[in-house]
């Protein structure tokens, strides 16, 4: 695998981090919300930081700048993170910690909260012991990261994940705990011809009208209309 990720603004380097760039990631870059003011962002389990960048290639134009941090438990990983934020055009409003969001504190909140969680809790394991914990729940569960995340998130702020649809209702059940509630999903098919499999989900912290919308990557082997205007900005090539 090449050991760099080309985007169109961007390159990721993509050899260290436990999970490598991917198309859950892509896709939570760039059809969640980012809330408007914008101020500080908070990526939860960044791994490459790759959906840090595209949330601050996506806020570059806006008058007041958006201060990004990007946090992974894993030391390489959040190593990377670090290295790819350094060598982008906005590495004045990006940085990346290696710590545990347990263990995480700052003295303000934040405007908007993104993850692409670990959930697997009950699949085959990967014998690599890091891949294994970025990718199974047992290190962050659904509890904890939306604990922690309404701990964190500022009274208007936004808190985005992507997750298999099968777990939405789980996953939503559980926000509703934690005083988070939907107010937009889009669920995501490859082709017209297969059930959704995933979905990007986000919640506030007051109680919305949830708006709903499904999203087909691609037909006739080629790029949608629609799944082309999230990513045309960031791929190279347009399908």
């Amino acid at each position: 695998m090449d050991a760099l990720f080309r985007f169109k603004r961007f390159t990721v380097r993509n050899s260290d981090s436990a999970l490598k760039v991917g198309t859950d990631a892509v896709l939570l870059g760039s059809i969640m919300t980012i809330p408007t003011p914008c101020r500080t962002s908070l990526d939860i389990g960044t791994g490459t930081g790759v959906i840090a960048l595209m949330a601050a290639q996506r806020t570059e134009d806006r008058a007041e700048p958006c201060l990004i941090t990007g946090i992974d438990i894993d030391p390489p990983s959040a190593r990377e993170a670090e290295l790819n934020f350094a060598s982008s055009p906005w590495s004045d409003r990006l940085e990346a910690g290696c710590i545990a969001l347990q263990e995480f504190r700052t003295e303000g909140q934040f405007d908007h909260i993104f993850s692409n969680p670990p959930y697997y809790d009950r699949s085959l394991r990967n014998p690599e012991k890091r891949v294994s914990r970025a990718r199974h729940s047992d290190s962050l569960d659904f509890d904890e990261l939306l604990s922690h995340s309404r701990r964190l998130l500022a009274p208007q702020g936004i808190l985005s994940v992507i997750v298999p649809c099968e777990y939405l209702t789980d996953l939503s059940r559980r926000a509703a705990s934690y005083g988070l509630y939907p107010f937009r999903c889009v669920k995501i098919r490859t082709t017209e011809k297969k059930n959704p499999k995933r979905a990007v989900v986000e919640f506030a912290t007051e109680r919305k009208e949830l708006d709903t919308e499904e999203l087909t990557m691609t037909r006739d082997g080629l790029w949608t209309e629609k799944y082309s205007r999230y990513v045309k900005d960031f791929y190279l090539d347009k399908g």
